[in-house]
């Protein structure tokens, strides 16, 4: 496996995030974009993309699209060395309150979709001295939280799916990590609290959740993803938290 100032002294890396137009996978691209590397955002809204990312649309529910938005990437920049899988979507409830039908789109959206850009992106990746791919999984994949069991259930298989390709791959030369955040000060955190009866009480109670005393920032998760994927080069098959200790402190 080439090193990664080995492949600093070539042409500039490349990364493909998806969900890349807002919250983490912006924060993810901007991180990237700071270490020198060319980003492709894949995103149902690709026009919302910030510069200097390109926007590229992407649907990671359909097999097509995603295939499209890789070789779209490639056409563009030539080359992928970095996958962030970062799209997703949330869902609530207990395991009595979602039907078949969402069970398969979360599902369908959080693995399959994170399985299927990774798989068009497989064969540029082995041809990278620096291959990197992070998966945004959650610290709710391995804690009980009330009323999140599909989601939790969708990130306890990112989880599993991370150590999983990190062992089939390694010897490939390609490093697969994961981040796991706790809650996270995104637009749809924001969402969340502004239907509720009283938002402001409601985001002191989970800023009070955290031992760090707030939510996550979107910048410190995605500088997270920029470390694993760029700068930690002797690090593969870790699952990195980044959730203000809500997992493992407890005061």
């Amino acid at each position: 496996m080439a090193t990664l100032s080995e492949a600093q002294t070539s042409d500039p890396l490349v990364a493909v995030v998806s969900g890349g137009a807002s919250g983490i996978g912006a924060a993810a691209a901007a991180a990237l974009t700071a270490r020198g590397v060319r980003v492709a955002a894949l995103d149902l809204t690709p026009d919302e993309v910030a510069a200097p990312a390109v926007g590229i649309a992407c649907d990671v529910s359909d097999d097509a699209s995603v295939r499209g938005a890789v070789a779209e990437a490639v056409e563009r920049f030539g080359r992928i060395d970095i996958v962030v899988n970062n799209a997703g979507i949330a869902a609530q409830g207990t395991v009595a309150d979602n039907d078949d039908e969402e069970w398969r789109r979360v599902l369908d959206v959080n693995v399959v979709g994170m399985v299927r850009l990774a798989r068009a992106a497989l064969p540029y990746l082995r041809r990278s001295p620096a291959a990197a791919i992070v998966n945004t999984c959650s610290v709710f994949a391995a804690m009980g939280v009330p009323r999140r069991v599909l989601y939790s259930a969708s990130k306890g298989a990112v989880h599993s799916l991370t150590l999983a390709m990190a062992t089939d791959h390694v010897r490939e030369g390609i490093r697969v990590n994961a981040v796991a955040p706790g809650a996270v000060d995104t637009p749809w955190i924001q969402r969340v609290l502004a239907r509720t009866a009283d938002p402001r009480a409601e985001r002191d109670a989970l800023n009070d959740r955290h031992p760090l005393g707030r939510l996550a920032r979107p910048e410190e998760v995605g500088e997270a993803i920029a470390y694993l994927a760029v700068d930690a080069s002797g690090t593969t098959g870790t699952v990195l938290a980044v959730d203000g200790g809500i997992h493992d402190l407890r005061l």
